[in-house]
């Protein structure tokens, strides 16, 4: 997506300083970072992986200009840090390795999104944009498999940009969307740079503008005979679609966004069917969500598809994710030593991870198993790799596979988690015996260092 190499900059503060502190003591390791999220939101049953395209892109092409360079050296963080670290940001590429879920992948708190392994200043650095690139596209790709899912089949269209937290935030919501569910967007810009189908009504300004409702609806039908999908709810919803219906000329579709969309709708189908238009569709927009979606559906609403905007772009009732990126491993000197956190309610497991994932005997998803990466177990291995040696390995799927990746992923939870209410039971998520051994070996072992202290 970018068209410019993106900067080095784009870190919290200490990720730097903690980087110029390795190369000023000559701290050289090698460490392994996995990405995770802690827990889920609420009213979340699951996640959907995504932002690993725009993760990798980062890792590709993440670069600190001599701009970027001059302004660190004036910082007062790094006053008294020696040239070898800028020499060292001059010639910064990203060398290490990435195993990751492929996106599209339902995925469950603590386990590894992603998994970094690299000379330990260069992992440091790149923390802040991993975390924000996956959470957010992450966050937003679980939001709309939840409203995909309430639609109950009927398309949904991605509407938000307009109320995302900026315009890339606005494109890559629609990229995450639609590998969630989504028909398709309203962006044209992600439209462009994702292959997304786009799709479009009209505003209220274009009725307002012309003297008449016939006026607007005949011309904007001349300009788009194929494509024209008429906004009703202006002044009056059932004075314009006989309007319409009098015109004998036959839109696309119509759309409803505000009022008793209910009524509307029921009316408004019935008078498409007498007018012996039943394939002109009816949209519904207007401040959805899965839960408003699912109530009209309940109350009986007439609806070919929905847009939905704001509370999808922002997932605005679960607007971000506990993700960590901590310290899992590091070897120096030939030797390894995992990393764990003991902190009260925020304990980290150590050693290099692989989920497994079970399945049962009627194909569906069973539970995982969190366990070290050498223990190979017999059911599925999740993580794939991603990056060696600063390269890309695998394929690149298009977003299309990505999405029908994610359905067909979705179809097979059991139906309870696929619900919009938190089940009575989660889905079981466990940890190997080995890995709760390693915890505890590695607890001991942090005990002993921090009494001697």
């Amino acid at each position: 997506m970018p068209t410019t190499a993106p900067s080095g900059l784009s870190a919290d503060l200490y990720e730097l300083t903690m980087a110029a502190g390795y190369l000023e003591t000559q701290f050289e390791a090698r460490a392994t970072f996995e990405l995770f999220v802690r827990s889920l939101p609420p009213r979340r049953n699951f996640l959907v992986a995504a932002g690993l395209e725009q993760a990798l892109e980062f890792l590709e092409t993440v670069r600190f200009s001599p701009e970027d360079i001059t302004y660190l050296r004036h910082h007062p963080a790094f006053a008294r840090i020696s040239g070898k670290f800028f020499d060292y940001l001059e010639a910064f590429r990203f060398s290490g390795d990435v195993w990751a879920l492929p996106e599209g992948t339902v995925c469950f708190p603590g386990e590894p999104l992603l998994r970094i392994t690299a000379p330990i200043a260069e992992a440091q650095i790149l923390e802040t944009a991993l975390l924000a690139t996956v959470s957010f596209q992450t966050m937003i790709a679980s939001k709309a498999a939840r409203v995909a899912h309430a639609a109950g089949g009927r398309p949904v269209v991605e509407f938000g940009t307009r109320r995302a937290h900026g315009m890339e935030s606005g494109v890559l919501a629609a990229r995450a969307a639609y590998i969630g569910g989504c028909l398709g967007t309203s962006n044209v810009r992600a439209g462009q740079l994702f292959d997304i189908p786009t799709y479009g009504t009209q505003a209220h300004s274009w009725i307002m503008a012309h003297d008449t409702e016939e006026e607007a609806f005949t011309q904007f039908m001349d300009i788009f005979p194929r494509h024209s999908v008429l906004l009703l709810d202006t002044y009056d919803v059932r004075a314009a679609l006989e309007k319409v219906i009098a015109a004998r000329r036959k839109p696309r579709g119509v759309r409803l966004d505000s009022g008793d969309v209910v009524a509307d709708s029921v009316w408004a189908r019935q008078r498409l069917d007498e007018a012996g238009w039943g394939d002109v569709e009816i949209f519904i927009s207007g401040e959805l969500d899965e839960v408003r979606i699912s109530s009209l559906l309940e109350s009986g609403a007439r609806v070919d598809t929905f847009g939905v905007g704001t509370s999808l772009s922002t997932s605005s009732d679960a607007p971000s994710l506990s993700v960590l990126y901590k310290l899992v491993e590091v070897e120096r000197g030939g030797e390894v030593r995992e990393a764990a956190k003991f902190s009260a309610a925020k304990v980290t497991y150590p050693g290099c991870k692989q989920i497994y994932r079970e399945i049962d005997s009627r194909g569906m998803y069973a539970g995982d198993v969190i366990a070290l990466e050498e223990e190979g177990m017999s059911s599925e291995p999740l993580l794939v790799p991603a990056m060696r040696a600063g390269k890309r390995v695998g394929p690149r799927l298009r977003l299309v596979e990505l999405q029908k990746l994610c359905q067909l992923q979705l179809e097979r939870l059991p139906p309870d988690l696929r619900a919009l209410d938190t089940p009575v039971k989660p889905y079981p998520v466990r940890h190997s015996a080995r890995l709760e051994a390693l915890l505890e070996e590695v607890r001991k072992r942090v005990a002993r260092t921090v009494g001697r202290s």
